[in-house]
């Protein structure tokens, strides 16, 4: 459970928090039994974005800014590399680098408060932290586009429809605990290869996902729970 927790700041993320979170991602990396992460906000926002004045405040460079930037994308992009499934209980607005979180997790539960907005054209502000990719993946280029340079904020309705998020649900963090769960129900090695899986099959061609299934698949076949089902049904061998 990661609970960002900020409520003056509508858990805008600042260089501490951002450091925190760094931290936080690769131990849970280092751990072998982690199965899955859930993420939430604390109060009435999920995450307001970057804590604007603390991150850019100050007038930069541009390569300087740059490489600034880019460590603080890490933040995020370290949930992102997670091997185990990861899901962001989305209980209100995600905005901005708050929306990059949410769209590093795997999966998005949207609660009746929620609203996904890359709201960065509004403040004259190019996106970053691989906004664009995530949104072309996530909602196709047509749509991508047009929430960048709209720059507003969709409800959660909506936002269920484009696929920013998979259900709707009156208490996110219930069904996002239940996802987890779901996946901590799993062999560690199990739920991190159903990741690696659809991971391949929507990065690479058919011929690798199958490729990597036919490993998986067979590889499982020795767990203890797998050959207790054929044993029941009498076909052990």
């Amino acid at each position: 459970m990661l609970t960002l927790d900020d409520d003056p700041k509508r858990n805008a993320i600042g260089n501490q928090l951002a450091t925190e979170l760094v931290a936080h991602a690769r131990s849970l990396a280092a751990n072998p039994e982690a199965r899955a992460l859930v993420v939430t906000g604390a109060g009435s926002a999920f995450c307001a974005g970057a804590d604007l004045p603390e991150v850019f405040g100050r007038e930069r460079p541009t390569d300087e800014m740059r490489d600034i930037l880019r460590a603080y994308y890490d933040c995020f992009l370290q949930i992102r590399a997670l091997p185990f499934p990861t899901v962001a209980a989305v209980n209100g607005p995600a905005i901005g680098a708050g929306l990059n979180l949410a769209l590093s997790c795997d999966v998005r539960i949207a609660g009746p408060q929620a609203r996904f907005g890359a709201t960065f054209s509004k403040i004259g502000l190019h996106p970053g932290g691989g906004c664009s990719s995530f949104l072309v993946d996530t909602v196709g280029s047509q749509n991508a586009l047009r929430l960048l340079v709209e720059g507003t904020a969709v409800d959660a309705e909506t936002a269920v429809k484009l696929g920013l998020a998979s259900s709707l649900a009156p208490n996110p963090y219930d069904e996002a605990l239940s996802f987890a769960q779901a996946a901590a129900n799993l062999e560690p090695w199990l739920a991190r290869a159903l990741k690696t899986s659809v991971a391949i099959a929507s990065t690479s061609t058919f011929n690798a996902a199958v490729e990597f299934e036919s490993w998986a698949q067979a590889e499982s076949t020795h767990n203890a729970r797998f050959r207790d089902w054929i044993t029941q049904f009498g076909h052990a061998v």
